[in-house]
Formats: C-alpha cells, sequence, structure tokens
C-alpha cells in the first residue's frame, strides 16, 4: 500500500510548497483536485489540456519531487438540474487530462439529480410518503444510469477508471447504493473510492462496508470522524450545523486518529480489511479538520499511515500435500 495526499489538504499553500511537505513526508503520489466542488488551487485544467508542454513541465515538477499522481478528482454534482452540464464538463475535462497524464482514475461522486421538474437536487432516504419512491424511480432510471452508462464508455474510450465516492447528499451514499449503480452500470471501468469518513458519519460500520464492497474499491482516502456523544444522543447522526460550528454538531470531521474510539487499532483493522477485500493500492491523506493546523494534521496522518500501512506483497503459501 502506498501512502498519498489530497493536494486540497494544504490548499492555502502553494504547489511547490505542498510538493516539498509530502516529499519531506516521503509520501508516494498526490491526488489532484481539478475544478467543481474544489477551487483547484494546485492545477490548471484547460491551461494542462492545451499545452503539451505545461504538461511535461508540470509533471516533471511531480516527478522531481519523488512523487507521481495517483488520481484526479473532480467531486462535484453533474447530476445538477441546473449547473449539472457545467459540471460534467469538468469531469469529462478532467478524464481527457488524466488520459494525457497518464492517471490511471479520477474521483468522482455520483451526482444528485432532483425530483422530476425540480431546480434543486433532492436526496431521498425514506421510501415515506409514498411520492418518494416516484422521486427515486425518476432519479435512478430516467437519469444517473444512462448518464453512467455513456460516462463509463466515454472513461473506457479513455483508458481511465472512474473511483465513485458514497456519500450523503448523493445519490450512492452508502454500500447498497454503490453496488446497485456498478452492477447497473455493468462496466470495469467503474469503481468505488472509499472514504470511510462520509460513511461513519452516517453511522455505518466500516469492515461491513469493506466487505460488502469487495471488488470494486478501486481508490481510498483516509479522513477520520468524531462523533459528539451528547448531540448524538439527543439529535441523531444527521445534522445541517455548519461544519465550523464544531460544538454543536453531531459529527466532524478530524485528523486521523482523533475520531474512531478504537483509534490507531481502527486504521490497522482498515488496512488489513482492505488488504483482505483485495486492495492493496494508495491510502490519500484528506485533511478537513477545522481545529488542526493543515500541515500539523497531515504529518500526524502520516505517521498513523506509516504505522498501519501494510507494504510488501504476501509471500505466504500453503504448504504442499
Amino acid at each position: 500500500m502506498e501512502i498519498g495526499l489530497i493536494t486540497d489538504s494544504l490548499s492555502s499553500r502553494s504547489f511547490d510548497e505542498v510538493l516539498g511537505v509530502a516529499a519531506d513526508l516521503g509520501l508516494g503520489s498526490i491526488e489532484l483536485p481539478t475544478g467543481n466542488w474544489s477551487e483547484a488551487p494546485h492545477l490548471d485544467l484547460d491551461a494542462l489540456l492545451d499545452s503539451e508542454a505545461e504538461r511535461l513541465a508540470y509533471l516533471g515538477k511531480i516527478a522531481q519531487a519523488g512523487l507521481r499522481v495517483s488520481a484526479l478528482n473532480a467531486n462535484g454534482n453533474q447530476l445538477h438540474p441546473v449547473s449539472g452540464p457545467e459540471q460534467d464538463l469538468v469531469l469529462r475535462k478532467t478524464i481527457r487530462l488524466a488520459r494525457l497524464m497518464d492517471v490511471p482514475t479520477v474521483v468522482c461522486m455520483s451526482g444528485l439529480p432532483g425530483a422530476e421538474g425540480d431546480s434543486t437536487p433532492n436526496w431521498v432516504t425514506s421510501s415515506w410518503p409514498p411520492e418518494n419512491l416516484a422521486i427515486l424511480e425518476h432519479q435512478w432510471e430516467q437519469v444517473a444510469l444512462p448518464y453512467w452508462r455513456e460516462l463509463a464508455g466515454f472513461a473506457q474510450e479513455h483508458g481511465v477508471k472512474l473511483a465513485i465516492e458514497p456519500c450523503f447528499t448523493q445519490l450512492v451514499y452508502n454500500a447498497a447504493t454503490a453496488k446497485r449503480l456498478i452492477d447497473a452500470v455493468g462496466s470495469e471501468w467503474v469503481g468505488i473510492n472509499l472514504d470511510p469518513s462520509h460513511l461513519m458519519a452516517m453511522g455505518a460500520d466500516i469492515p461491513s462496508v469493506i466487505r460488502a464492497l469487495a471488488g470494486t474499491i478501486m481508490h481510498v482516502h483516509a479522513k477520520d470522524v468524531r462523533l459528539n456523544a451528547p448531540v448524538v444522543a439527543a439529535n441523531g447522526l444527521p445534522d445541517g450545523t455548519g461544519m465550523t460550528q464544531w460544538q454543536q454538531r453531531a459529527w466532524n470531521y478530524v485528523t486521523l486518529g482523533l475520531g474512531h474510539p478504537a483509534g490507531e487499532a481502527f486504521w490497522a483493522d482498515f488496512v488489513y480489511e482492505l488488504r483482505a477485500a483485495g486492495y492493496d493500492g494508495t491510502l490519500n491523506i484528506e485533511h478537513e479538520d477545522v481545529l488542526v493546523n493543515s500541515e500539523e494534521g497531515v504529518r500526524r496522518a502520516a505517521g498513523l499511515l506509516r504505522r498501519v500501512a501494510l507494504q510488501g506483497e504476501p509471500d505466504w503459501k500453503p504448504a504442499q500435500v
């Protein structure tokens, strides 16, 4: 397993500074956001698409730091009933750039449509009242599945894998909805980017999630969640409170090791379950802790992952009988 970094974790730093931190930590790779929900402070999507010289210089700088690019990230809502086409364009440009830069994977969300005729997305998590089932039918069958079947073909033409990140307020938000989309699309070019924090924030057991998604996990983000027990006890896990109001929230994104009650032991189990599920790829640090300095958080996360990540290939062989 390789330890990497999503560069938006250090969004206030220059690209050279980000590369310096990653190199100093001995990381193997970086993941680069390209637009949509990210301001993409470290990558100019159009400039890199338009100029081979720009691409070569950019990749040369990364290689000089001893790093490679594990993925590009175009997280957004390309199924938004109003702005979806603009966000889809960013995603497709990102796929094109990934091919040109020999990057194997693009991380993205599933997207979330509206109800038929709506101008805003509609996240349905209950089958009641009955109209919710009609909304889901429209979202899945009329919007999402036709879109994803076509997008999978586009990705295949470019030789780029699409790793969908299950997340709240998305059509794919848990193991069941992830499997539904992957099974319906039926393409080896579409799989999962597992960010455990989103699923932990909805009460999922992460080892169970990994087992349920075995064989579909293409990419992994390393991000932790801390539950605020008194708020959870009173309100449950769903929470619309602003991220900076951490004392009033049911849960918060935190630095790796400061969230799950088992601490480092949870992350040791996490990587072991990943290997058992067939995943030996990159573990990309994503820092979004509002109470911890970004570089400090990245360094702490890297230290934890170095202690638990499985580096070598397994070499045990059963005795011959």
